[in-house]
This record gives C-alpha cells, structure tokens and sequence, in this order.
C-alpha cells in the first residue's frame, strides 16, 4: 500500500499500511531518509507516525500536484535504500514502590508476582516507532501481551519525568512531569528529554530500548551523575 492524500490545505499523507509492523516502519524510516537526502523545495517538515507520514509543504514553492509527482515516485526507490544498523540504547529502571505504583495491579490483573513482571518487561528489545506526544516520548513496539493493563480510568493529572508505564498493549518512557493516563510500573533516573543538551531529544525512531532493571541505591548513584551530566547510557549495536 502507498496512498497519497491532501492533509489540509497544506499537507500530504503518505499510507504505508494499516497495521503496526516492522516492516511498514522500515518503509517509513526509508521513506523519510530519502526525503532528508534529496530535500525537495517546499517541504517544511515531515512527520513519521506508526502508519503513514504526514509532510507539510510551501505552496508558494511548490503545489501539491508536483509534489505528488515527486513523491510517487520515491516508492521505487525505497528498496534500495540501505538503513544505518540501528542502536539498542540501555534504560535502567528502579520497578516498584513509589516509582511504580501500578507494578502490583499490573502483575494482579495478569496473574503473575512482580518478580515475572519486571522479567517480561526488561526481557525484551522494543524497538521505537516513533517520537511523540511530547518531546522525547517514545511509542514502542514489542511488549508481550502477558503483562498488558488497560489505561487507568482516571488519568493523573501530573506524572514524574522518567516514568515507565503500560498501556494496553504499549509500554513507553514519560520524558517530562505531565499529565498522564498510563500504568507507572517504573522509573529511570535517565532524562530522554534535556534541553539544555545537543541534541535534546536521546532516542531516535528505528533505534530499539533495552530496560534493565536497578536498585535503589544504584538509581540514586545514576542520577547523581544525570544531574551532574557524566551519564551515558550504555549504547550497543542491534543484531538480529
């Protein structure tokens, strides 16, 4: 599937597919990777999400019947784009207690102890869809559906920065204190949004995290060096 569509009244939607997939994500990141490379006059930006990409373009510079033409035809070309190897970038996470509240309704509802839930979740590569709702959020993919938990019914109306959270079917990283509706089952001392850092924003869509689950005493040692800034999470190459 590769279905072009107006997006306002400047805007274009690219569909690649309709289901969440790895597959479809590799055409997407090829996709937008091709677009940073021949930069076409008159797109402004482009915005990758778990389907489809949205660019917004200048219609003084270029109106949508020519930019249709342009993107029509990179479809060709998206199987001989080779994608930089991807990045599994370490999160530590202190699970339980007062930095993961919902750790014990989650294990309840799914009829399993703590100890299995943390396994399952930092047991896992999840690889990043993509970036948003806030600066530094990242949509994952890969949870096991043993320890998936609804949304809570009553949203928080403020949550740490840090957190770690399930919802439904998803698991994610709040980067800032904000509101939220998601089970917290964790928190990392590491900040996946700094502003005063180059470049702020420390994931990347089509790079995978790896949680590894900490202690108290080593969570506040990781985030003495955090606030310090001598932290660097650990950083390996993906390998199938």
């Amino acid at each position: 599937m590769f279905q072009i569509n107006t997006y306002g009244d400047a805007g274009m939607r690219i569909q690649f597919g309709e289901g969440i997939s790895k597959e479809i994500n590799e055409k997407i990141r090829s996709f937008c990777l091709y677009l940073e490379e021949v930069n076409i006059p008159g797109i402004i930006e482009w915005i990758p999400a778990y389907t489809a990409v949205t660019i917004i373009y200048d219609p003084s510079i270029i109106l949508y019947d020519a930019l249709k033409k342009r993107v029509e035809a990179i479809e060709h070309k998206l199987g001989q784009i080779d994608l930089p190897v991807a990045d599994i970038v370490h999160i530590p996470v202190l699970y339980g207690g007062e930095s993961g509240p919902e750790l014990t309704a989650v294990a309840s509802l799914n009829g399993m102890t703590e100890e299995e839930v943390i396994a399952i979740h930092s047991g896992t590569d999840y690889l990043i869809y993509m970036m948003g709702f806030i600066p530094g959020f990242p949509y994952l993919g890969g949870m096991s559906k043993r320890i998936a938990a609804p949304r809570l019914s009553k949203p928080r109306s403020e949550i740490p920065a840090g957190s770690v959270g399930i919802a439904g079917e998803q698991t994610g990283i709040y980067p800032l204190k904000s509101p939220g509706g998601w089970q917290i089952i964790g928190q990392t001392p590491v900040k996946t949004y700094d502003a005063a850092r180059q470049p702020p924003i420390l994931l990347q869509a089509g790079n995978y995290i790896r949680f590894n689950a900490i202690n108290a005493e080593e969570f506040e040692s990781i985030q003495a060096e955090v606030e310090a800034g001598n932290y660097n999470p650990q950083i390996e190459k993906y390998t199938v």
